[in-house]
């Protein structure tokens, strides 16, 4: 079977805990090559993974058999590395927010655009199976008239965080990541919401808090969203909530039932869906097929399957931009109700 040929530029944790294990386990892909200027973060990912490791950009897209890009960098350096990697002819995976501008995200589209090949942004939560359960009962209309999709989506980071030992907190750094919780959290449940609806989302507001850690960035944000058919989302994300707390939710609401997903929203499978029935106020269970596959493993094989030819990809990079956008917005707008940070306890 011909399998792609992946590289990982940036290798930090969600390269090392997650977009690497899910290549070498697909079914369609191998991981050929890494690329990283930290030294640290280099070593670690090329001991895990034991193939080339390059801190040089030009000698990583010179590896044989090189076939598509993971872009798993801080946000500030997509542009640059999915530039350079579409100058290589190599199709592009990278990870969300697209870039920390919109200037950015569109060059990132344009430049994959000039030079014929696949560009997409990683939005794993649209592959875990819970949420392409999810969406095919609204499609089939179970739930009546979509109402609303309200999202808890929240984690703990505190300002010395860093995965694995290696690197620091660029999350933070508004320079680096454009933002904090906002930024990093809200892309996930705006590309989501959009997905279970099948349709865009075109209004967004938002506000921003920094509450408990001492940053220069919001530690936690609320946002509101419409859809283009009139259904409402709202969403909480955070970098505030301890983890031992209920931190990740999603309820779709209809007028003829509910459909709640408890801890789906993340890097890995698993969790619960459920269906309360609007008639009878019932729960039961919503057996979910392929339960236990990794959203990041089933993401990269679809990835690999259209740049094979196998099947076309599911999801436009106009549509990423027209989350980037909002994301932008919402940002701008989170920005200047941040309050000042009380110790943290």
């Amino acid at each position: 079977m011909v399998t792609l040929g992946w590289g990982i530029a940036g290798c930090g944790w969600v390269a090392r805990d997650y977009a690497g294990p899910a290549i070498q386990a697909s079914r369609n892909g191998r991981l050929a090559a890494l690329f990283d200027p930290s030294p640290a973060s280099l070593q670690q990912a090329s001991k895990l993974f034991g193939v080339p490791a390059h801190a040089g950009i030009d000698a990583f897209l010179a590896t044989p058999g090189l076939g598509a890009v993971y872009v798993a960098a801080p946000n500030h350096a997509h542009r640059a590395l999915v530039e350079a990697a579409a100058e290589a002819g190599l199709p592009v995976l990278c990870e969300k927010p697209m870039a920390t501008s919109m200037a950015d995200a569109e060059a990132m589209v344009a430049a994959c655009d000039r030079a014929g090949v696949l560009y997409a942004t990683a939005f794993d939560q649209r592959f875990h199976a819970a949420h392409r359960a999810l969406a095919a009962l609204v499609a089939e209309g179970r739930l009546g008239t979509v109402t609303a999709i309200r999202i808890v989506y929240a984690c703990w980071l505190p300002a010395d965080w860093a995965a694995g030992g290696a690197g620091d907190n660029w999350r933070i750094d508004p320079a680096r990541a454009g933002g904090g919780a906002l930024m990093d959290l809200a892309p996930h449940g705006l590309d989501l919401s959009s997905y279970l609806l099948n349709e865009d989302l075109v209004e967004v507001a938002a506000i921003g808090q920094t509450r408990v850690h001492r940053y220069t960035v919001e530690d936690g944000a609320l946002l509101m969203a419409r859809s283009r058919s009139g259904v409402m989302v709202q969403m909480h994300v955070a970098y505030n909530c301890p983890e031992t707390l209920p931190r990740r939710r999603l309820e779709v609401v209809g007028t003829a039932g509910q459909l709640v997903a408890i801890d789906t929203m993340g890097q890995t499978a698993g969790g619960t869906l459920d269906w309360i029935d609007a008639a009878t106020g019932v729960v039961q269970p919503v057996p979910v097929s392929g339960a236990e596959r990794s959203p990041f493993l089933n993401q990269v094989e679809s990835f690999a399957d259209a740049v094979l030819g196998a099947q076309p990809f599911a999801f436009s990079a106009a549509h990423d931009l027209g989350v980037m956008a909002l994301v932008l917005k919402a940002q701008a707008m989170a920005r200047p109700s941040l309050e000042p940070a009380s110790p943290a306890s």
